[in-house]
């Protein structure tokens, strides 16, 4: 995984990071994805980024858990840990937490995250870890040959739902914005500038980040997202979220979002009276909502996030909220000292587990 003869090179380096190439970024172990995965575009967006991040090497680590997008790490010329099923969010918390100056990121897929990992993602999320997290969604298991997964559709059919699909999908940038994280984004794995933008913006920001990344797996779920991700669907079907802005899109820029009933009490509320799609020329460029990802009330997130019932309508992409709150191992060193300043040193830990009310049992 790692080049130790390159690494040497790095480590010998101080002060800023020495000038990196897509080369130094990627392993000699050959990428064994299906012929046409969108795992080679993430890995290639990535490698091709990390120089522009003025990461080191060698201060950088992929964790992973299982399944196709959980050999990530094997491809990158960093340090890596392909961990088990659904918990590298939880490793990854513990690494970015005894060692901050680590850039640490997390790579996973749906089912790898969102089932078997659900409770560690949405807890490293709301603690505020200092990792990076992209999400592969395919919306289905790849590794283990066509499953459906906790983001497939209502109704899909696979080896293990042959007669549909019965549950609910979770949709991964409300469950982040539920789990009170702090920068939460989405792209695709047809727009490579898109992917480099949104990782270089959770690169940058401090605390955790969730960047969900529509993947497609041409072999068990091929074409899923085709009705919003295809370079002649992009314009009519995918909304650019700029912060500040209004929010509008279409070949023309001929359509907005508002919130729905702006037009009157009376007015039609399609989507549920929080946000609705509008013709920008019927109700008037001031009606269209500015997008604002610093709200630090995350209903305007959240309602963006519920605008597209699935990949065949109109799909918000961009950050949906980036905010500034208490970085979670900041915190718990700041905690430590302040023990030992009170205590005069280090503390006891036979002294805490005794403290209190105690017992004997005969």
């Amino acid at each position: 995984m790692v080049d130790f003869d390159s690494m040497t090179t790095f480590l010998t380096n101080g002060g800023e990071a020495p000038a990196t190439t897509k080369a130094d970024w990627t392993s000699d172990q050959e990428p064994r994805w299906c012929p046409g995965c969108g795992d080679y575009s993430v890995l290639t967006a990535v490698q091709l980024l990390m120089p522009d991040l003025g990461a080191r090497v060698e201060n950088t680590v992929f964790i992973s858990g299982i399944g196709c997008a959980a050999r990530f790490p094997y491809y990158m010329n960093t340090y890596g840990l392909h961990t088990i099923h659904g918990r590298a969010p939880a490793i990854a918390a513990g690494l970015a937490m005894s060692r901050p100056d680590l850039d640490v990121w997390v790579i996973g897929g749906d089912g790898d995250m969102l089932s078997i990992g659900g409770n560690h993602l949405i807890h490293a999320l709301r603690r505020n870890v200092n990792i990076k997290i992209l999400l592969f969604n395919n919306q289905i298991y790849g590794l283990t040959k066509g499953q459906y997964s906790p983001t497939s559709e209502v109704g899909k059919v696979t080896k293990s739902t042959p007669f549909g699909s019965l549950e609910e999908p979770f949709n991964a940038v409300s469950l982040g914005l539920a789990a009170e994280a702090t920068f939460v984004a989405r792209t695709h794995d047809m727009d490579r500038n898109h992917m480099q933008h949104m990782f270089h913006r959770a690169y940058e920001h401090h605390g955790a980040a969730l960047v969900e990344i529509y993947q497609n797996c041409n072999v068990f779920n091929d074409g899923a997202f085709d009705l919003i991700t295809k370079k002649d669907k992009r314009g009519s079907m995918l909304i650019n979220l700029s912060h500040g802005e209004p929010i509008r899109f279409g070949e023309d820029m001929e359509k907005g979002v508002m919130l729905a009933g702006a037009r009157g009490a009376n007015s039609p509320s399609p989507n549920g009276g929080v946000l609705e799609i509008v013709d920008v020329a019927e109700v008037g460029e001031d009606a269209i909502l500015r997008h604002d990802e610093k709200l630090e009330n995350p209903s305007a997130a959240m309602a963006l996030a519920r605008l597209a019932s699935g990949p065949f309508m109109p799909t918000p992409m961009g950050v949906f909220r980036a905010v500034e709150r208490q970085e979670y191992a900041e915190e718990m060193a700041r905690q430590l000292a302040y023990s030992q300043d009170v205590t005069g040193g280090p503390g006891d830990l036979e002294t805490l587990l005794r403290s209190r009310t105690t017992w004997e049992v005969a």
